[in-house]
């Protein structure tokens, strides 16, 4: 096979040559493109679930389509740290001066000139000065230094300079979990504004699967102003398309055995059929592949999910750290009662605290409910028992 074509692209975010299984999802975002155009209301859209299923090429393909159709759009995205909230602000700031700089409306151009002045003042707010727009205007608005008042003000103006154009102002948020508070609830606040007053404005979020209950948690009403969608596996059909579709333009194609056994491999996780896609590309002698290409394929996306992808998250833990994730990983992907984990480590409950806390600001695992956590990835507890279980 010439490595060169190989059509499989795995990495972080990186868009998959076929973007299968996801349909509901574009046609629920191509519905609120069409009820702004039509100047209706509309709710924002929360996509929920585990690392490596696709969650920030889905956003990035919603925003694409978004910018397509004209929209205002700013992308962020959350960091848990607390230099992390600095920089998700300058982003904010930074984002908002070049998408008034792009946006061409053809009625809405001037009225978001004179909304110029806003975004500056904003900017300020947020502690970023020094960013210039075109035109140098000032403003009484969005500079009280309060974020709940002045990203209204913000919102405001600008998503109603776009209503002439039947356009949106849209901010797309990855890792929306892990956003400041203030910030959080700033944007869940001005989004409830917006859907009382008919300003063109939506959050659409990605995050772990616990981001439903952190957005609640900030804010009760939130439960009620998104669209949830939780992003999961790719059912069969869908799998099968995402691994064949992109050999196939290629001119080369699976047996069924080779099929089956990357399949049950990648457990049908977006990023993982990547992975292994790629591997039976690069290690195949021609086509079709067969059983035993597959075979020597998972064994190659194996070894590069485990030097990579999990090591990386291993990594970070520190030895107490690991001695936790080691108890969690013999209840499997499902996830862990946190007085289980105690109970194998024979010690209280509140003595794993921290590492508890640490590990959840380490993105590594999460709390899906009270009393429980879980591995952020899929097939983290099986790397753990494979490769550390000593």
């Amino acid at each position: 096979m010439h490595l060169e074509l190989n059509p499989y692209n795995p990495g972080s975010g990186l868009p998959p040559r076929v973007m299968g299984g996801r349909q509901r999802e574009i046609d629920a975002f191509d519905l609120i493109v069409a009820r702004t155009q039509r100047d209706l209301p509309n709710r924002g859209m929360v996509l929920s679930g585990l690392r490596g299923v696709g969650k920030t090429v889905l956003l990035n393909y919603l925003r694409a389509h978004a910018d397509n159709h004209g929209w205002f759009t700013i992308w962020l995205e959350g960091k848990p740290e607390a230099q992390g909230f600095t920089e998700v602000r300058e982003k904010f700031a930074r984002e908002l001066t070049s998408a008034a700089r792009r946006y061409n409306g053809p009625s809405g151009k001037d009225r978001l000139r004179q909304a110029f002045g806003t975004i500056q003042s904003f900017n300020v707010a947020l502690g970023v000065p020094g960013i210039k727009a075109e035109l140098d205007l000032g403003s009484d608005r969005a500079n009280s230094g309060t974020i709940d008042i002045d990203l209204e003000e913000l919102v405001e103006d600008v998503s109603l300079a776009l209503k002439a154009d039947r356009s949106a102002f849209a901010v797309f948020i990855d890792e929306m979990q892990d956003l400041d508070h203030e910030l959080l609830t700033a944007l869940i606040t001005v989004q409830h504004a917006a859907g009382q007053r008919g300003w063109p404005f939506y959050i659409i979020g990605a995050g772990l699967p616990n981001l439903p209950t952190t957005l609640s948690e900030a804010r009760t009403y939130a439960e009620r102003l998104f669209t949830y969608r939780t992003i999961g596996p790719l059912d069969d059909d869908d799998a099968a398309y995402a691994l064949t579709r992109p050999a196939r333009e290629m001119g080369a194609e699976f047996s069924a055995s080779a099929l089956g056994t990357l399949l049950d491999a990648s457990g049908r996780y977006p990023y993982f059929i990547q992975e292994f896609g790629k591997a039976i590309w690069d290690a195949s002698p021609g086509t079709p592949f067969t059983e035993e290409d597959a075979e020597v394929a998972v064994a190659i996306g194996r070894s590069q999910l485990d030097a990579g992808f999990f090591s990386s998250r291993w990594g970070r833990a520190t030895r107490r750290e690991r001695g936790y994730l080691k108890a969690m990983a013999h209840d499997g992907d499902a996830g862990s009662s946190t007085s289980r984990i105690a109970e194998r480590l024979g010690v209280k409950m509140t003595a794993l605290g921290p590492a508890r806390a640490q590990l959840i600001s380490k993105g590594i695992i999460y709390s899906p409910e009270y009393g429980r956590v879980a591995f952020t990835v899929p097939g983290m507890a099986a790397f753990i028992l494979r490769q550390h279980d000593d």
